[in-house]
């Protein structure tokens, strides 16, 4: 194979006007600024798809273009002749061995120095093909763990004695440099964001660590090293440090926060804590600060947009959201929020914890141990003359009285329950004993709501359901046109789902909604009131948004329970 130049790659891009000079000189400034190769310089600047311009330069260098890595074609003898630390330094994968000859994927074959010292240090012949630097990122980390690289190479210098952390954390992409536990809590930092997870579980068994990402609501196994067993306790430390917690202590629960500016913009995380048998147990929330999303990409419909509108746009009145714990709550509250959020009203917010800064709210953060509890701050926050008011979470009949009473004196108020769907927080507040009078003239709207997984764009298939499948989710006609279900590929993860979506229940309380919660009437009879004034159940709006092919039949039931 003869290897050209990457100037010369640049001439010929030109004169098949795949590129101009103009273009071609931002992306040499691109490159300069950030120390990248040309090909990523030209990726990252959108410049020309990566497809076309991988499968150009692999034409021109006379290699293949693996435009797919399949992980499971490779075999353990191919892997095992390329240790974790290369692989991670290099950032190739090894895709076949034959003969003593070895072909690796790369994402810039033009470096002939990292060739030669690839081919060097392996002892082996060398045939390059290129991939993006995507795929060979994901390919590493599925075939060796995250972080493996930086493992093996503490592992071969025999660190696995305590690690004394002095280094200010600040870029979660910098993952270069002396193999450290902070370069590896950085990697899996970076992992996790990277593959969408909003929370990252670490989770130390008798034997080993297991570290799993909640992607799209759903937890998957992460590959990780081996021997990271040894690692455990710097691992926790370096977590604790960057967190602010306290490093001695390993009894108790303890909870914090860290804030990371990253070349994707600044990423808050939540942090808890907890003691278990073999050591201690380890959540992390990743919390994007990106710009809040507003109703309509939430999953919110016209119609139920007009209704939350007019709801919010009410002097007086208290609105209740309800569903499990990340179901997408406190994202709908701050969407609504941001919506009323101008000069002329005061807002204020106590939640624990804030998730979200939010520009002209006064937001109080819940300190339980010196006495701020939401009901304390509700007191509080009605003295500062307050528009509306947003309490994170209703957990006891204190706060439900005070956040319903304030209601009644021209609040306009926001707040959170626990129930499996909207006509059940009547009865949820009743036994907070709360008085049916109270309920019936504070609440205005009940919304709950679930998030459901997006059907990969890429991979999902049309199919005719059949008359089971429709019983299940309650539907007795056959649709008019075929309906869609997961199927996996490396787009999704092979996970047959990407991104998620809301599904909505809006229950408003009109009169005779009020005539049944005086007179304490049970649930069912509440949920038939609402239907007939137009509610849309759960389980109703998965099945539209199965009609329109945004989400599957599997996914309504994996998230509703029986109607």
């Amino acid at each position: 194979m003869k290897i050209k130049s990457e100037n010369e790659l640049v001439r010929e891009l030109i004169n098949t006007g795949m590129l101009t000079s103009e273009l071609i000189e931002k992306a040499y400034e691109h490159q300069k600024k950030n120390n990248v190769c040309l090909i990523k310089s030209i990726m990252e600047l959108k410049l020309v798809p990566i497809e076309k311009l991988l499968s150009f330069v692999a034409e021109y260098l006379h290699i293949d273009y693996v435009k797919t890595i399949n992980i499971d074609s490779i075999d353990k003898e191919c892997i095992e002749k390329v240790p974790p630390k290369i692989a991670f330094r290099y950032k190739l994968i090894p895709i076949s061995f034959n003969d003593n000859k070895l072909t690796i994927c790369l994402s810039n074959p033009f470096d002939m120095h990292m060739i030669d010292d690839i081919r060097t240090i392996l002892n082996y012949s060398i045939t390059v093909t290129i991939a993006s630097e995507d795929d060979i990122y994901k390919a590493i980390n599925e075939m060796y763990g995250v972080g493996a690289g930086t493992i093996d190479a503490l592992s071969s210098k025999k660190q696995a004695q305590e690690v004394t952390i002095k280094q200010t954390y600040e870029k979660i992409d910098d993952i270069t440099g002396e193999s450290t536990i902070i370069s590896f809590v950085n990697q899996i930092l970076s992992d996790a964001h990277k593959s969408r997870a909003t929370d990252i579980h670490i989770e130390p068994y008798s034997h080993d660590i297991a570290i799993r990402y909640r992607i799209d609501g759903v937890l998957h196994d992460i590959k990780v090293p081996k021997h990271i067993k040894q690692y455990q306790s710097s691992l926790i430390t370096r977590i604790k440090i960057i967190s602010g917690l306290d490093i001695s202590e390993h009894r108790l629960p303890q909870d914090g926060r860290i804030k990371i500016s990253a070349d994707f913009g600044m990423l808050d995380m939540r942090v808890s804590i907890m003691p278990t048998p073999f050591g201690e147990s380890i959540n992390i929330r990743l919390l994007s600060s990106l710009e809040l999303l507003k109703l309509e990409q939430l999953g919110f419909n016209e119609k139920k947009c007009s209704i939350i509108e007019k709801g919010i746009e009410k002097s007086h009145g208290i609105i209740f959201l309800t569903g499990p714990t990340g179901s997408g709550k406190t994202t709908t509250l701050y969407a609504c929020l941001n919506k009323i959020n101008k000069r002329d009203k005061k807002i204020i917010t106590i939640e624990d914890p804030i998730e979200y800064q939010l520009e002209g709210i006064t937001q109080i953060q819940v300190h339980p141990k010196i006495g701020l509890s939401f009901s304390n701050g509700l007191r509080s926050m009605l003295r500062h003359d307050p528009d509306v008011i947003m309490v994170g979470e209703v957990r006891d009949g204190e706060t439900a009285e005070i956040a319903i009473r304030s209601a009644l004196t021209g609040h306009l108020v926001f707040s959170t329950l626990h129930t499996n769907d909207a006509p059940s927080s009547i009865a949820r507040l009743l036994d907070m004993n709360i008085e049916p009078y109270l309920i019936s003239s504070g609440l205005e709207h009940v919304i709950a709501q679930r998030l459901v997984r997006v059907l990969c764009a890429k991979c999902k298939e049309e199919y005719k359901p059949d008359a089971k499948d429709l019983d299940l989710i309650g539907v007795k006609e056959t649709p008019k046109k075929g309906i869609f279900r997961a199927v996996g590929c490396t787009e999704c993860g092979n996970t047959g789902y990407k991104s998620r979506t809301a599904i909505i229940e809006i229950m408003v309380v009109n009169d005779e909604i009020r005539e049944l919660i005086n007179k304490k009437s049970p649930h069912n009879e509440i949920k038939t009131a609402s239907q007939k004034h137009g509610m849309m159940t759960l389980r109703e709006d998965g099945w539209e948004k199965v009609i329109k092919g945004i989400t599957s039949i599997d996914e309504i039931l994996r998230v509703t329970q029986e109607e």
